[in-house]
């Protein structure tokens, strides 16, 4: 595994490699030394960096979240949530073809492994509120914010 910590706007964020695939970010309250360079790792870095500046609204990157095969149905429906958009849990519950997995597919939703790319931010509360998020609300109200679907 490759690890690299990123600075960004709402902290440093840990991102790691499989192979020639990114897996994971992960919040983190350390900056520890980065290992050696590694290409997707570099390109996360680089469009992570073009996202937080508002020069990017999609993401190319080769993912490999580890999970259930339901967990990487609700993480693959997550990245058509277009910029700049949200949807509810039920919302995101019907996109999977079933109202009643809404319990399931929020919690599919909360243990993301490669929040921001994957967009777990966008997914809200059935009235609009924000609710969990894995790195917190205010990360959470933050992305919204930079991305104008939240405007409060």
């Amino acid at each position: 595994m490759q690890i690299h910590y990123f600075q960004s706007p709402i902290g440093i964020l840990r991102l790691a490699t499989e192979g020639d695939y990114l897996v994971e970010i992960r919040f983190s309250g350390k900056n520890e030394e980065n290992t050696a360079g590694h290409p997707v790792l570099d390109r996360a870095a680089e469009q992570l960096s073009e996202y937080f500046v508002g020069a990017r609204t999609e993401f190319d990157l080769p993912l490999k979240p580890e999970g259930s095969d339901f967990q990487k149905k609700v993480w693959d429906s997550l990245l058509t949530i277009r910029y700049g958009s949200t949807l509810t849990y039920m919302d995101l519950a019907k996109k999977l073809g079933d109202k009643n997995v809404i319990r399931a597919a929020g919690r599919a939703n909360g243990q993301n492994p490669i929040p921001i790319i994957i967009p777990c931010h966008r997914v809200v509360g059935s009235n609009g509120h924000l609710t969990g998020y894995s790195g917190g609300i205010e990360r959470k109200r933050w992305l919204l914010q930079h991305e104008g679907a939240l405007l409060l």
